[in-house]
């Protein structure tokens, strides 16, 4: 146990453990969202959640929800929480670790014999990995009432979101969106190296970076691979891979300044992919994340331009870059990052703010309340991975700084509301 602290760690990996038993058999740590496991994996939640002191509910949006009254409901509510469902073949913790840290300071508090002026919250969220849908976040979309109405008809495995959504609990059709959370909180994992690297216990989120994806074709020419002189060929390949390597360039540029950046061609396709025959086509899907929305103006606005003098030079044509999906970059709220690392200090937590590359839940509740995140850290920066590991000792050094937090907001918000 940390000192002063009912935090206990060996809960902490108590729950871990219990929750990375139940997986698909021969898959280790996969329990994805509207699939037997996941809802195996809930019923260990709502009992946990109930045994914190919890009452349990499905929301319409599909999210597992513990309420612990306050003494004050008419203050509203101080939310803490994260997602259960996993990527296929993903890691014990992403998301897990989270919603273990928000169960741990409920039963910090019972312990204490604690009851917030506020009304306590823990939400596991539906489905904020990608789903069989397709589309991530559906959970936290639902409660912040920006779920696109027309992907309840999203199908898979025969089955339409909506559908989806009512076998695990849901309404979809019932409004979600909730407007008494005065704070929402999220504890995860890095999924980088960063704390590792700079020995450092609890990264204070500042913002949850965009995310733009951005499709290009290019178009070349078949021919064969013996007999087409160098000087005639229209070779898609070797002009698609002068565009990766520019979008490797102004990535790294972009991400030399104070916030963050990255940018990847992160699927790509070619045909007709035989050894005999000059390429003719390749798709490129670039990945671009950036923390300030200027910075991927700029960044859309330069490969653009590279793209079209790369076409020009090689005499290949080259598709202007479409963009396939926009996400706003969101940031934390000032507020809640003082109070994070204020508790910080109190926990005795080694800190630093950052921003995240990854999308995350929060970025979503931030759309309706205050909310902010904590990352921890993870063993050389793996996820999405068997090999994904953080320690309990970090999980509660950071579940300590969320009690804490919680603690100054009950006492904060009445006067703030």
């Amino acid at each position: 146990m940390i000192p002063n602290t009912p935090i206990r760690a060996d809960r902490i990996a108590a729950d871990i453990d219990a929750l990375a038993a139940i997986t698909e058999p021969g898959r280790p740590y996969t329990r994805r969202a509207f699939t037997p496991m996941f809802l195996e994996g809930r019923k260990w939640l709502e009992k946990a959640m109930r045994e914190a002191g919890a009452v349990t509910r499905i929301d319409a949006a599909g999210n597992l929800v513990g309420t612990i009254p306050g003494k004050r409901p008419e203050l509203g509510t101080i939310m803490l929480g994260s997602h259960s469902d996993t990527v296929p073949d993903g890691g014990r913790f992403d998301g897990i670790a989270g919603i273990v840290a928000a169960l741990e300071v409920a039963r910090g508090l019972l312990d204490r014999g604690m009851v917030l002026d506020h009304t306590l919250e823990v939400v596991d969220f539906l489905a904020e990995e990608v789903s069989i849908f397709g589309v991530s976040c559906i959970g936290s979309r639902g409660m912040s009432g920006t779920r696109p109405a027309e992907w309840l008809a999203r199908t898979a495995d025969g089955l339409t979101l909506e559908q989806g959504i009512s076998q695990v609990g849901g309404e979809a059709r019932l409004p979600a969106q909730r407007d008494d959370i005065k704070a929402f909180l999220e504890l995860h994992i890095e999924q980088g190296p960063v704390l590792q690297d700079e020995k450092l216990d609890v990264g204070v989120v500042t913002a949850i970076a965009g995310i733009t994806r951005l499709e290009i074709i290019v178009e070349g020419r078949a021919d064969h691979a013996g007999t087409t002189p160098m000087s005639s060929r229209k070779d898609a390949l070797t002009t698609a891979a002068w565009i990766a390597l520019g979008v490797e360039e102004l990535g790294r540029a972009l991400a030399s300044g104070e916030a963050h950046f990255a940018a990847t061609v992160g699927e790509f396709g070619m045909t007709p992919n035989a050894a005999n025959v000059v390429p003719a086509r390749v798709r490129m899907l670039i990945d671009a994340r950036a923390e300030r929305r200027d910075d991927m103006d700029r960044f859309v606005d330069e490969l653009d331009r590279g793209v079209a003098a790369i076409a020009q030079k090689t005499g290949v044509t080259v598709s202007v870059p479409r963009i396939v999906s926009d996400n706003q970059p969101m940031p934390c709220n000032a507020e809640l990052l003082d109070v994070l690392d204020a508790a910080c200090e109190t926990a005795g937590a080694r800190h630093r703010r950052m921003a995240s590359g990854a999308g995350h839940d929060t970025a979503w509740m931030a759309r309706i309340t205050r909310a902010a995140m904590i990352f921890v850290p993870c063993a050389d920066g793996r996820s999405h991975t068997p090999d994904e590991f953080a320690t309990s000792d970090d999980i509660a050094l950071g579940a300590s700084v969320l009690l804490d937090a919680v603690l100054a907001l009950d006492t904060k918000l009445q006067g703030n509301t």
